[in-house]
C-alpha cells in the first residue's frame, strides 16, 4: 500500500508540474549529493534502466538517516527503502519514488521503460517532493501516506 500511495501523491498534470521547482533546501541537497538536478535525474534514470532494476520494482530518491545527503536507490518488487534489509545502506527515507513495474507503463510505452522514466519527470510535483524532503530532514522518519 505504501509504495503506490506515495507514488501517486507526487504527480500532477504536466502544465501544473512545470510551475513547480525544488525548494532551496531540496536544491541544496541535490547539488551537494549529485552536482545538479540533471545529474540526479541521470542517476535516477540509470537505476530505473531494465538492467539495473530487473523486472518489477521501484526507484527512489532518498534522504539518509542524518538528513544531509540524497541517494538514488532501487528496490525489487514491493520493497521500499523504509524496510529493513531492502537496500544495502540500511533504512533510508524516500522523498520521490517511481513504479517501474510493467503495469505502470506498458499500455502507453510497451517495453520502452527509459522513455516512460524520461517523460515521468514532466509530471513530478517538485513542491510536494520539497515538502517530503523538509518532513524527512526535520523528523528523520518516512513520509506518511494517505489511504
Amino acid at each position: 500500500h505504501y509504495n503506490p500511495a506515495f507514488f501517486w501523491s507526487k504527480m500532477i498534470p504536466a502544465d501544473a508540474a512545470a510551475k513547480t521547482k525544488p525548494s532551496d533546501q531540496l536544491q541544496s541537497l541535490i547539488d551537494k549529493s549529485f552536482g545538479s538536478t540533471d545529474e540526479m535525474k541521470a542517476a535516477f534514470e540509470a537505476k530505473a534502466a531494465p538492467g539495473a532494476t530487473f523486472g518489477s520494482g521501484w526507484v527512489w530518491v532518498v534522504v539518509n538517516q542524518a538528513g544531509d545527503e540524497l541517494k538514488v536507490v532501487n528496490t525489487p518488487n514491493q520493497d521500499n527503502p523504509l524496510m529493513k534489509g531492502a537496500i544495502e545502506d540500511g533504512i533510508m527515507f524516500p522523498i520521490l519514488g517511481l513504479d517501474v513495474w510493467e503495469h505502470a507503463y506498458y499500455l502507453k510505452y510497451q517495453n520502452r521503460r527509459p522513455e516512460y522514466v524520461s517523460n515521468w519527470w514532466n509530471v513530478v510535483n517538485w513542491d510536494k517532493v520539497s515538502e517530503n524532503c523538509a518532513y524527512v530532514v526535520e523528523n528523520h522518519a518516512g513520509v506518511p501516506v494517505q489511504g
